[in-house]
């Protein structure tokens, strides 16, 4: 044996020793010279943390150490350096780029690991799989050695199976930083998919079928809405009418059908006899409030914000798992629907896993891996954010994890299309239009009709409406400015800097 091995005292027992670096050469000694042989040894008293660092110096920091192998080094050396990747490439003496490609490699399926060991494949071909969700490698893996693709035939295959992001119909912003985003293997490998790709098609259909889903409920809610402001429109009109004519009776002057077939004692008799000449109206306006508009868009409003939230927990699993946890204390996690989830196990899960029995699905279940398991967990958060039934609960996680409507919704002409004129100026005034354009010619404006106030709100010259919130879509019912954004600091001087 060239080189000792290495042992450290084991704690709490006398005389013997734990074996910290060498593990093949004490196996190899054992083989060749037998149990009772003498061994070149070094005992050193070790901390847990300093044995670590001296097998991972000593065993993963091998010129002939195999792809994998440095992988799981990578791994090892990372988590000892609590996840600083700057000391990391430092104790291994790799580059950046050389310490991220065998971290992602990391992620690759025991199969397919052990292929490589064996060269069954080439690190091309592993460069792809890197990409592909685990569950779905060693399927893959089956398809390139029976069919003994080359890795171009691989890339070309595994092209075909992705989704282009450029059509997805979901928001794509976490999407970015996602490992399965073709973008980041690009960074990565120089054998990658072209970017703008998913390489993990679950994701993406349950993103996909989430999207179309609060779509078509947002649109469900809006055309219930406009349905209702339609039957609304028309009791008022109804109303409007039937006081017109009161009055037209009671001013004393009749209709030209009144003048030819009606007398004078049954006009009298025709006169409400308890409403005043000097009245002028008969009808008395409602009072315009913050309350009375918000009962207008109650139901958009809901929509709305349950469709932030529920974003915003699909892609931070640490608020889905908040939660779900308070869900499940509070006694409301089942008042999610039984089909929501149900019906997305596949894609959620596994295409096997609604066939499964109980038994099976705790199997698959207790065997997803962090990502997958993640995903779920933000599904569920999603799912609790649609369907529970108190919009109060809904406004309280929005405030507890800064939810902002901002991003998915403004004033619109359909938003406008709700109210009267009164109500119309009522938001107007809130949101600081009546101040920007002046009240005079916010007048001559109010004067036209209901069409033309609302497209001339909508375009004024030099007001933007972005960000802006009025009382009747924000939680605690007060008008939301737009977000402040501070300008960039100017630059420093050069005698700043030296100074």
């Amino acid at each position: 044996m060239l080189q000792p091995i290495l042992l450290r005292p084991a704690v709490d027992v006398d005389d013997e020793y734990d074996l910290v670096a060498g593990e093949r050469r004490y196996r190899a000694a054992k083989e060749a010279f037998g149990l009772n042989a003498d061994v070149p040894v070094t005992i050193r008293a070790m901390t847990d943390q300093e044995a670590l660092e001296a097998a991972i110096d000593e065993n993963d920091i091998r010129d002939d150490a195999s792809e994998t192998e440095q992988a799981d080094a990578a791994v090892r050396v990372l988590a000892a350096c609590q996840g600083d990747r700057a000391e990391a490439t430092r104790r291994l003496g790799w580059s950046r780029a050389k310490l991220d490609r065998r971290i992602a490699l990391a992620e690759l399926s025991a199969t397919v690991k052990r292929a490589l060991d064996e060269r069954r494949i080439k690190v091309g071909h592993a460069e792809l799989l890197a990409a592909v969700p685990g569950d779905k490698q060693d399927k893959a893996l089956e398809t390139i050695l029976s069919a003994g693709l080359d890795v171009g035939k691989t890339r070309e295959l595994l092209m075909r199976v992705t989704q282009d992001l450029c059509a997805a119909s979901f928001d794509k912003s976490e999407c970015t930083t996602c490992p399965f985003n073709s973008a980041s293997q690009r960074t990565l490998f120089e054998t990658h998919i072209d970017d703008g790709h998913c390489t993990n098609p679950s994701c993406f259909e349950l993103k996909t079928q989430t999207a179309e889903m609060l779509r078509f409920e947002e649109q469900e809610r809006a055309d219930k809405a406009a349905r209702a402001e339609v039957s609304l429109g028309a009791d008022q009109t109804e109303g409007e009418t039937h006081a017109d004519g009161e009055l037209a009776l009671s001013s004393g002057t009749p209709t030209p059908s009144d003048a030819g077939d009606r007398s004078d004692d049954k006009v009298a008799e025709a006169r409400p006899a308890a409403k005043p000449a000097s009245t002028g109206s008969v009808t008395a306006k409602v009072a315009v409030s913050a309350k009375s508009i918000a009962a207008r868009t109650s139901d958009l409003r809901d929509a709305t914000w349950r469709t932030a939230l529920a974003r915003m927990l699909a892609g931070n699993s640490g608020y889905a798992r908040t939660t779900i946890l308070v869900a499940a204390m509070t006694g409301t996690l089942s008042q999610i629907k039984s089909s929501t989830l149900t019906a997305r196990a596949g894609l959620l899960v596994d295409e096997a896993f609604p066939g499964l029995d109980y038994g099976g699905k705790i199997a698959t279940v207790r065997a997803l891996g962090d990502t997958q398991a993640v995903t779920v967990l933000s599904a569920i958060g999603a799912a609790y954010a649609r369907d529970v039934t108190s919009f109060g609960q809904v406004a309280d996680l929005a405030r507890a994890f800064c939810v902002d409507i901002r991003d998915i919704w403004q004033v619109d002409q359909p938003f406008l299309e709700r109210f009267t004129k009164d109500e119309l100026r009522y938001i107007a005034q809130e949101c600081g239009l009546v101040a920007h354009m002046g009240e005079k010619a916010f007048a001559r404006l109010l004067g036209a009709k209901k069409t033309d106030l609302i497209a001339g709100m909508l375009k004024p010259t030099g007001f933007d409406w972005a960000g802006r919130l009025p009382g009747a879509m924000t939680l605690d019912g007060q008008y939301g400015p737009p977000i402040a954004v501070e300008p960039p600091a100017a630059p420093a001087s050069i005698a700043d800097l030296a100074a």
